[in-house]
């Protein structure tokens, strides 16, 4: 909250002069100008004329009150609340199925083909992609304001022309339109001692369904268990006895599950629509499928040569919970933009009818629920405005002295609040913890303050000199003259503030999303409180105020307590300038050497109240043994008692977009509330036991910290999950990975360097058939015969569907599983050769056609901007990302040295922090300057506007103070307050010079001028600290869900608030009495100066007689 002079601003606003009949206050505190009726007022502008007519037509204006209320209790209840903001850039991401093919493969076939399309689209800005075992995720990115399903559009119709370029079987579509806060609720199904096979058949056909018709959910993805498949299992030597070949079966399989089509027929008056229903609806079907027959017409059928059954579809993940066991999961994805709050609300509902129709004993068990993060975040704010709005109430009953004056002061604070929320819910802005938590009461009530103020000084003194209206039209005409003299700086000083705020419109990227909402609702919450600062404190009143306004004898006694110290105060000060601004000067020179010391990141750590572990292990690993190994990761972490439960997602889903292999899992650890927590144990503390805990009970698996929302949010901007990232670019994968593991022994020795982990690429276990084409043509085998034995019999490409109701399950044609378990047993698997009468030829192991070996190859190949690269990751600990990574560049230039062709660039939290700062250093500049400008039109004087903008450097030094005390980063959270702090404590500086400056213009001394304005200025300048600060206090003292971000914000504008309002008090009126009384003995001195030339050239010729002085007594 700003005070704004009241009749010391009128006096130059308006022109009306100081009154010379400023009474004395009884008790000897400082007088309080009486402000009459002025003689010439100025005429009304469109500021004076509002007001006027609020006063007028008060009965109007309170309905237009009550409708802002039922608008805004509407807005309010309506409007889509989040945890934080979607901070999801502008990206579409291309999902490739492609299944049997290797990391190399996939990349060369599916990705490259697609980058290449999607890399010419106009406003592309980024193009990543991540190739895996049989799946590929391509993410394009778009300039930010770009309209989303544009963006879909354009990737769509690219897409359609790669199509057809993708090898045979591969598949390629639209991720879930989804940002990072999309996933927001996750679940088991269990109970019913159904086994995983019929608990996923279950979750498939049943849950999933039904959720996926929720209003709001964009995707239901599938998650562990087993997936049914019909399984034809040939029996080699049945297909010898019989003269088949595995081509035979698979042709049967395809050819003789199908629907025809007959159109229809006319019979007497009726037509009847002509079905060939031949579709398999159950495995008797399949068993009873013919081959073909033999020579002497006997049926060969499917059932006579393979075992029919149902399976298990290959899987590349799994979910288990609690080291108990695998189980079903199904995660629950929000559409963009959608209520978080809101569809998680209407799911719950889904998961009760849900639960209804699932088997007896069957359960939907969630394990996390998003809306837990959200009502904790809205809590925190929440409290923060209340605790916020109570103490700016208190300041205001104890400084106004007047109850009626402070309750309607009061009034605004809701008020102005559901102004913001309407204008938020017209925008599509949706209330969190940035767009609210930055909302400062004391700003909010600056304009009404100052109204009611001057409202109660104005009646106060009417009173005491007996000319106080007795009628109600009186009192109205009064307060409508008193509201002339201040309205207009009024609107000036909301206007100031609001336009501090505009340099973070400017902000891009990543801080662009998370602070412009701040700004816009901010701004609206100030437009809001002038609106009501100009027309419903003047309207209400001249009810509130119609038999006058006494300010009470505490007010006075306080006035008069503050004001005897603190003139003794700037007696000492001004007595002294040098030693004054001298002392001034080496607190802000102190300060500077502070500055380094802060260290610097991008934005603190949200607690989410979760944790998320991410786990790596050896890239050889097989499913089986990497659930094993998840199951004694789980109950490793069960055993701190913080913990609830362990949910652990292995690989990836059958339909997934998080492209993660079998030896990579992520391990959703739920916590209790803070308050069940063991004494003296923080998050930080059981994050360092758990690791600690991993490290010794876990060999072989490389864990990383974070927790669920913000590694998905880390992924979806940079596509890595860690603080810092180090991409090392080239085209060799052995050489990038040789550097990346130099990089990584460097980073290893860089102080704060945690978890730092290069990217398993390579050590993939890979058993290559190396086809000998002379052997193959030897015997005749074309290359489509051994392919599809390798391609359909062991990996089990589906080949038809059965039919069951309205489900269809995958037909799948495989060899026993004995011929598939090792490089042996595939070389022993039969090609037939080409028949050379009328049977077939002789059966041909793979082992004589091609060379067979097991050799490691690469994991995944992971690209940007069209080149592969090799990432290096590591957490920070214990020290600021910035310093760190200033730390780890000069570290890697020094002692790595790239070969030609390879390049390292750094990324991740780091990349958002860089460019947050670069932006920052034009947009505080920028601030500054509109400062400049606005009080330049403010004052007509560069010299005093220079004097005000000293108060910058001044409250810089308490912020920096404050969050060195504090032990807090210098992030982008603390450069958006000392761009609030700007604002207000330049007008502390404005209020108080204009005051002083009225008084020098009255004829005062300059030492007079600017003690005695500066004592009139006390109230209103300590009001103006006292508020804004206090209004800030819960929030930077909070510890409930998601008051680290804001901490930084509140910390610095209390400390630059507490050395602003100093250097307002005490050294700009000595700097301003210095200055003035300097350029007044220079001024004297050039007027002696010209003087005396004029009375050299007066006295004529030498020894002549002197001229007589114009004027003078001989005239």
């Amino acid at each position: 909250m700003t005070m704004i002079d009241t009749g010391a601003q009128a006096g130059v606003q308006t022109g009306t002069p100081p009154d010379p009949d400023a009474t004395a206050r009884p008790d000897g505190a400082p007088p309080v100008t009486a402000s009459r009726h002025p003689a010439a007022p100025a005429p009304d502008g469109l500021v004076e004329r509002l007001v006027a007519w609020a006063v007028r037509q008060r009965a109007v204006v309170a309905a237009l009150v009550l409708a802002l209320v039922g608008a805004g209790l509407w807005a309010l209840s309506t409007l889509r609340v989040d945890a934080f903001p979607d901070l999801t850039d502008v990206q579409v991401q291309v999902l490739i199925e492609a299944p049997g093919l290797s990391p190399v493969e996939v990349e060369r076939l599916a990705t490259f083909p697609l980058e290449v399309a999607m890399n010419g689209m106009p406003s592309v800005t980024l193009v990543r992609s991540v190739s895996k075992y049989g799946f590929a995720a391509v993410t394009v990115v778009f300039e930010d304001g770009v309209d989303i399903q544009r963006a879909r559009t354009l990737v769509s119709e690219r897409l359609q022309g790669v199509r057809e370029q993708l090898p045979a079987g591969a598949e390629a579509n639209l991720g879930p339109l989804s940002a990072a806060n999309s996933e927001i609720y996750m679940y088991t199904v269990s109970g019913g001692g159904k086994d995983l096979a019929e608990l996923r058949t279950l979750h498939d056909r049943i849950v999933r369904p039904q959720f996926r018709t929720v209003p709001g959910v964009t995707e239901v993805n599938s998650f562990g268990g087993y997936v049914r498949q019909a399984q034809v299992v040939v029996r080699p030597d049945e297909l010898v006895s019989h003269g088949l070949t595995l081509h035979d079966v698979v042709e049967a399989v395809e050819a003789n599950n199908a629907v025809a089509a007959g159109g229809y027929l006319e019979h007497r008056d009726e037509q009847y629509i002509l079905r060939g229903l031949g579709q398999a609806a159950t495995l008797d079907d399949l068993r009873n499928t013919v081959i073909r027959a033999t020579s002497a017409g006997v049926p060969i059928t499917i059932g006579e040569v393979a075992d029919v059954r149902y399976g298990a579809e290959l899987r590349q993940g799994a979910v288990s919970q609690d080291g108990r066991g695998e189980v079903v999961s199904g995660i629950v994805m929000m559409l963009r933009g959608e209520n978080s709050r809101e569809v998680v609300r209407r799911v719950r509902e889904r998961v009760e009818e849900v639960n209804k129709s699932l088997p007896v004993g069957v359960r939907v068990v969630p394990y996390y629920d998003q809306t837990d993060l959200v009502n904790g975040t809205l809590a925190t704010v929440k409290r923060n405005l209340l605790e916020g709005g109570l103490l700016v109430i208190a300041v205001l009953l104890l400084f106004l002295g007047n109850v009626r004056a402070a309750l309607l002061v009061a009034a605004t604070i809701p008020l102005s609040l559901l102004c913001a929320f309407l204008g938020m819910r017209w925008l599509g802005l949706s209330a969190n913890l940035m767009s609210l938590g930055a909302i400062d009461f004391g700003m909010i009530v600056d304009g009404s303050v100052v109204m009611a103020e001057h409202f109660v000084r104005t009646l106060h003194g009417d009173e005491e000199r007996g000319e106080l209206p007795t009628t109600r039209e009186g009192i109205a005409a009064r307060l409508v003259a008193a509201a002339r003299e201040v309205a207009r700086p009024i609107a000036f000083g909301v206007l100031i503030i609001m336009l501090v705020y505009v340099p973070i419109l400017s902000l891009q990227g990543l801080e662009a999303r998370m602070f412009r909402p701040m700004a816009i609702t901010v701004a609206l919450a100030l437009f809001g409180s002038l609106l009501l600062a100009l027309c419903f404190v003047p309207a209400v009143g001249t009810w509130v105020f119609r038999r006058g306004a006494r300010e009470s004898r505490y007010a006075e006694r306080l006035a008069h307590w503050l004001d005897r110290r603190y003139s003794r105060a700037l007696g000492v000060v001004t007595a002294r300038p040098r030693a004054t601004v001298l002392t001034a000067v080496a607190v802000f020179a102190a300060t500077l050497l502070v500055v380094p010391r802060l260290g610097t990141e991008f934005l603190p750590q949200l607690d989410e109240g979760s944790l998320l572990i991410s786990a790596t292990k050896d890239p050889t690993i097989s499913l089986t043994r990497s659930v094993q190994m998840q199951q004694e990761l789980e109950r490793t972490v069960k055993m701190s008692p913080e913990v609830t439960t362990v949910v652990s997602r292995v690989g990836r889903a059958e339909i997934g977009s998080d492209p993660m292999g079998v030896n990579q899992s992520d391990n959703f650890v739920m916590l209790k509330p803070r308050e069940q927590w063991r004494p003296g144990v923080d998050k930080d503390s059981l994050e360092r036991e758990i690791t600690n805990r991993l490290t010794e009970r876990v060999p072989g698996v490389a864990v990383g910290m974070t927790q669920p929302m913000q590694m998905r949010l880390d992924e979806l901007i940079s596509g890595v999950r860690a603080d810092l990232a180090i991409k090392v670019f080239g085209d060799d994968p052995l050489v990038t990975r040789q550097v990346a593991d130099q990089v990584a022994g460097v980073l290893r020795g860089v102080p704060g360097a945690d978890e730092v982990r290069v990217e398993q690429t390579a050590g993939q276990g890979y058993l290559n058939v190396r086809l000998n084409r002379a052997a193959m043509a030897r015997f005749g085998i074309p290359m489509a015969e051994v392919q599809e034995a390798l391609e359909t019999a062991v990996g089990g490409r589906p080949v038809s569907q059965l039919v069951e109701g309205s489900w269809a399950v995958d037909v799948a044609v495989y060899y026993p599983e004995a011929l598939r378990t090792s490089a042996e047993a595939i070389g022993a698997i039969t090609v037939p050769s080409p028949s050379s009468g009328g049977s077939a030829g002789a059966r041909i192991p793979l082992a004589q056609i091609a060379d067979i070996r097991l050799e490691s190859g690469p994991v995944q190949v992971s690209r940007e901007r069209a080149q592969r690269y090799t990432l290096v990751q590591s957490n920070v600990e214990g020290r600021d990302l910035g310093g760190f990574a200033a730390d780890v560049r000069r570290a890697v230039e020094a002692r790595v040295r790239p070969p030609a062709g390879v390049f390292v660039t750094y990324g991740g939290a780091f990349e958002n922090q860089q460019r947050a700062m670069a932006r920052l250093q034009i947009v505080v500049p920028l601030s500054i300057t509109l400062i400049a400008l606005l009080l330049w039109a403010s004052l007509r004087s560069w010299w005093l506007a220079g004097l005000v903008l000293v108060n910058l450097p001044f409250a810089a030094v308490g912020g920096v103070l404050a969050l060195w005390l504090r032990g807090l980063h210098l992030s982008v959270s603390a450069s958006i307050g000392f761009i609030a702090l700007f604002g207000v404590a330049v007008l502390n500086g404005l209020v108080l010079l204009t005051t002083v400056q009225r008084a020098r213009q009255g004829g005062a001394t300059p030492l007079d001028a600017a003690t005695g304005g500066a004592r009139e200025r006390l109230r209103p300048v300590l009001m103006t600290a006292l508020v804004a600060s206090l209004g800030f206090v819960p929030v930077a003292l909070s510890h409930g869900t998601g008051a680290e971000v804001q901490r930084p914000l509140a910390t610095v504008v209390i400390g630059g608030l507490v050395t602003s309002t100093l250097l307002t008090l005490l050294v700009l009126p000595t700097l301003y009495a210095w200055i003035e009384m300097r350029m007044a003995a220079r001024a004297e001195r050039r007027r002696a100066r010209r003087a005396a030339r004029h009375d050299g050239a007066d006295a004529g010729p030498i020894g002549g007689p002197a001229l007589p002085a114009p004027g003078g007594a001989g005239a």
